[in-house]
């Protein structure tokens, strides 16, 4: 019996030690597989340099279709589509690229609105894809595709608008919603100290977020700390901490904090007026959004609250609105659901 009792533990010790090794792998190599996969499905990493001196970083895949332009959200580059890319460009010709202010585009201030980064993308549809386009914007991006297809509709077969943050972005307009607690103050008060250098380090000591939890910030942000000490370089990984709490650290190393700044002080919308942008949008439309949730201060967590979704809609002629149960980045977190209707707006667009 003592025997069989023995047994019995060394299985449960060596079952859980399996189960920990495989939840710490995932944890610390979780965006490895989907590069390989886009990789391995065609796609090239290439830079496009306009005249002023701007450079583009984007990522194209093979031509199979119509071209698909993506645009990330804010602090994202084009490797946060890494799960849906190699799936897309069986159905689409997919460029997906680096904002300005992110990843490897040029890191330039004074490209830093919506109508400036509007513009060079008008010029890169013209001059790198060369036809006509879908675009699928995600946040910020989604707002970038917006100001596109309603200044250059000529250029723009579709628009999928994947959660942008529509009359609740703009400095006034933000006050008690979760990313301006969670990114636009952070990001300020960085910018306004020089105690820490870190901003990754940063953050993790002040989120709003991660205020919730008490003293686990602290925990959180020391291991952080010590993590980006003997890692200098690299983006925050912690085995013991699920992927997708800190993935939207990831990047920060390779984002520029005044692209933000511009949002804080609103200079980022100079020349652009949200309504007369919808309004102007007359292609296929299709906006995705996020299920609307409250924290228990009121503080709103989607990227905008039910009745200004509803006025997105409202604007956009002929828009079509779904709402999925997701965090904010839905091509990341909902890969097949957000392929899927991909799939199926391209059918709507070939119809069209």
């Amino acid at each position: 019996m003592l025997k069989i009792v023995f047994i019995c533990i060394a299985v449960i010790v060596g079952i859980t030690i399996i189960a920990i090794s495989i939840y710490a792998y995932t944890n610390m190599n979780y965006d490895k597989k989907p590069l390989q996969k886009t990789y391995k499905a065609g796609f090239e990493e290439k830079q496009i340099k306009l005249d002023d001196g701007t450079v583009l970083n984007y990522t194209e895949g093979p031509d199979n279709g119509p071209p698909l332009f993506l645009i990330h959200g804010q602090s994202m580059k084009w490797e946060d589509y890494a799960r849906v890319l190699s799936d897309l460009a069986k159905y689409y010709h997919v460029y997906a690229i680096d904002c300005h202010g992110h990843g490897k585009s040029s890191h330039d201030s004074t490209k830093y609105t919506g109508v400036a980064m509007g513009k060079d993308f008008i010029w890169f549809i013209e001059n790198v894809i060369g036809e006509a386009v879908v675009i699928s914007g995600h946040s910020s991006g989604g707002i970038l595709g917006a100001w596109v297809a309603a200044n250059a509709p000529e250029l723009v077969l579709g628009l999928v608008l994947e959660d942008p943050p529509f009359f609740s972005v703009e400095p006034e307009e933000m006050q008690n919603t979760f990313v301006w607690y969670e990114n636009m103050e952070v990001a300020h008060g960085f910018l306004n100290q020089s105690e820490v250098n870190d901003f990754v380090v940063y953050y993790l000591e002040n989120s709003y977020m991660w205020g919730l939890f008490g003293d686990l910030r602290i925990l959180l942000a020391n291991s952080a700390r010590k993590y980006r000490e003997k890692n200098p370089g690299e983006p925050l990984k912690l085995w013991y901490v699920p992927y997708k709490w800190i993935h939207g650290t990831l990047y920060l190393d390779e984002f520029d904090l005044e692209f933000t700044e511009t949002f804080y002080t609103g200079e980022w919308f100079e020349g652009l007026d949200q309504e007369e942008t919808l309004s102007k949008i007359d292609v296929p439309t299709i906006y995705i959004k996020a299920e609307t949730m409250y924290g228990k201060d009121g503080v709103l967590y989607a990227a905008n609250s039910d009745e200004d979704a509803e006025r997105v809609r409202n604007l956009i002629k002929g828009s079509k609105m779904i709402t999925i149960k997701s965090g904010h980045d839905i091509h990341f977190e909902k890969p097949k659901k957000f392929v899927q209707i991909m799939v199926d707006f391209l059918n709507e667009v070939i119809e069209k």
